[in-house]
């Protein structure tokens, strides 16, 4: 019997496209956001995902990012819900009361297709994708047609994650991305996240306003910070609601979440397209924590700085973006 398999099933519930790989299994929800729900390894024990209770799961539909990879598109939050976009300002909806911003974009809970899954002797494998066209809700907010496709394999490596987004339609559009991965510390079952130390590669910080927009200052990194950049920190330090500028170290652009109990680190590789990070720690509470790799500065279209640097991408009509990135234990 081949260890690699792939196939349909629920997940509390749920339909769910199962994968299993060795000691390895994840699940994907297509019909919420393509939410990559769970990731595992049933030998040790292992739950390296912030996954939903049964109990949770009218809540995670309802608002689908806390628990494991949602897809944000464009992602973070925009001032006033405004868009500016060559020569035109589309109006998203305010979904954040406190700010007066609209946040986290249309795809997270939008249901997505399943495109093909299965296995081969080397993987277990699932593809899924949402195509956009001025049928879908999310032209009302966002008038271009383009295709945003997920591949996620399971091997002895770990998890893949391949994103590609391709502009199907007959002018440029924005591409502006971001997953609000959620991790869970401790990943060990019974295991104590005052043993857990977190290492991300950051840059700057971005000084954000009341509104949680960035102001376009940097603000001095806290003696934290810097261990966040370099040996580990304990994740729940302070509560963290902080963007930063992304900068690869030894060509990667990763987090490190380490047990030192345990000796055991999970790698998020999510390789150098995403300028940007976001981390969110749910008010310091342990439990888990949200490393974000995002393309864009948030509010980026009105940041008043050049697109590059502030990650305003943009795909011409026919064009694609794509990156992979991968969990692995060492």
């Amino acid at each position: 019997m081949s260890q690699f398999s792939a196939y349909k099933g629920e997940y509390q519930g749920e339909n769910a496209i199962w994968l299993k790989a060795g000691r390895y299994e994840a699940a994907i929800l297509p019909e919420i956001g393509g939410n990559l729900i769970a990731f595992r390894d049933v030998e040790n024990g292992y739950r390296f995902l912030h996954e939903p209770t049964l109990e949770e799961m009218p809540s995670f539909k309802e608002r689908p990012i806390i628990h494991g990879i949602p897809v944000l598109f464009p992602p973070n939050r925009y001032e006033d819900g405004q868009f500016p976009w060559n020569g035109k300002t589309y109006q998203f909806p305010i979904n954040e009361e406190k700010t007066g911003n609209h946040l986290h974009g249309f795809v997270a809970n939008t249901p997505w297709s399943v495109e093909s899954f299965g296995q081969t002797e080397a993987e277990s494998f699932v593809t899924v994708a949402v195509n956009v066209d001025e049928r879908h809700e999310v032209y009302t907010y966002l008038p271009h047609k383009f295709t945003i496709r997920l591949r996620y394999a399971l091997s002895a490596d770990g998890l893949s994650q391949q994103v590609f987004i391709r502009n199907n339609g007959e002018d440029a559009m924005p591409c502006l991305l971001a997953f609000h991965t959620a991790v869970n510390a401790p990943f060990v079952s019974n295991g104590d996240a005052k043993d857990y130390r977190v290492k991300l590669t950051i840059g700057k910080r971005w000084e954000l306003n009341e509104r949680m927009l960035p102001t376009g200052n940097y603000l001095p990194l806290a003696s934290e910070e810097e261990q966040l950049r370099g040996e580990g920190v304990y994740p729940f330090y302070a509560a963290m609601d902080n963007h930063y500028t992304a900068v690869a170290q030894n060509g990667r652009n990763r987090m490190e979440l380490t047990d030192t109990k345990h000796g055991v680190t999970l790698v998020y590789d999510v390789g150098t397209s995403y300028k940007q990070w976001m981390i969110w720690n749910n008010f310091a509470t342990e439990g888990f924590f949200c490393p974000e790799p995002q393309i864009n500065l948030v509010n980026a279209p009105k940041a008043g700085q050049p697109a590059e640097e502030v990650g305003l991408f943009s795909l011409e009509p026919g064009e694609i973006w794509e990156e992979t990135g991968r969990f692995y234990v060492k």
